[in-house]
């Protein structure tokens, strides 16, 4: 009962929520105004502060422009918790943008929708997200392709990483920013996870939203640990593996240490050795 009329009020608030920043979000992105990037922000702090979901940020987000986020993939609550955190834009799959609700969420947010299958429109949308980066928005992208159970990384498809290589020619000093940003969720009211506890954050995909959305607002109290890595500059000429090798290694080593709660970097780099290898 106690549980049913929490969530019930975290419906509610998050609905008061939508309708007082909404009208000038909706002002912002017709009359392209800068408030456009920070109000979704301040919708996803409060999205986190009344689902219970603490941030805990290890590290900085890198100053230079342009920026591209490369991050691990574990739930739709990526998009709240990296949306708290900065004032963001995601490159998100076409049919993201027919979600309920969520989908509705993504274009208020003015996400960079993107269809693999169609080459005939991949020109149009490297130059969108090029415009975008260079515009001095910070754009998102999941390398993964998917989402995990939150106890590994996934294989990073270097290929979704074109969109970097496509953008460099257009930006104005001829590199992209590119800093891998891992998402650990760790602790459950306080006490640790483990990987087998870790689904209750993690939503592989395989599992309908509904339920698990339930679940999470069941749960109250979710820790979760952002850390930011080092940028690695990419410029025209440079190679899209060695680029997904840098950040597939940082992913790897920044989620066994904060996933385990100590330093696990030599088991990381020996990972890394072994995947190159």
């Amino acid at each position: 009962m106690i549980t049913s009329i929490r969530i019930g009020l975290v419906i509610i608030c998050l609905v008061i929520v939508t309708l007082v920043l909404l009208p000038f979000q909706l002002l912002g992105l017709a009359f392209d105004w800068k408030i456009r990037r920070t109000i979704p922000r301040l919708w996803h702090r409060a999205a986190c502060f009344l689902i219970g979901i603490r941030i805990h940020v290890h590290g900085r987000l890198e100053r230079q422009r342009p920026l591209m986020l490369a991050a691990n993939h574990v739930s739709w609550k990526d998009i709240l918790v990296l949306g708290a955190v900065a004032d963001v834009v995601y490159i998100a799959k076409a049919e993201v943008a027919d979600w309920p609700v969520f989908g509705t969420l993504a274009k208020l947010q003015k996400s960079i929708f993107i269809v693999r299958e169609e080459r005939r429109r991949t020109g149009d949308q490297v130059n969108e997200i090029a415009e975008r980066m260079t515009a001095g928005e910070i754009v998102v992208l999941f390398p993964e392709g998917t989402t995990s159970d939150g106890n590994r990384l996934l294989e990073i498809k270097s290929s979704l990483f074109g969109a970097a290589a496509a953008a460099v020619p257009h930006t104005p000093q001829g590199v992209v920013h590119v800093q891998p940003v891992a998402i650990a969720y760790t602790r459950v009211h306080g006490m640790a996870m483990g990987r087998y506890h870790r689904p209750i954050a993690a939503w592989p995909g395989d599992i309908t939203l509904m339920p698990h959305l339930m679940g999470v607002l069941k749960q109250g109290a979710l820790d979760v640990d952002v850390a930011f890595g080092d940028t690695v500059d990419f410029r025209t000429g440079d190679n899209r593996k060695h680029l997904s090798q840098n950040v597939t290694g940082q992913l790897r080593r920044m989620l066994i240490r904060h996933l385990r709660g100590r330093d696990y970097d030599a088991i990381g780099k020996a990972l890394d050795d072994e995947s190159v290898n």
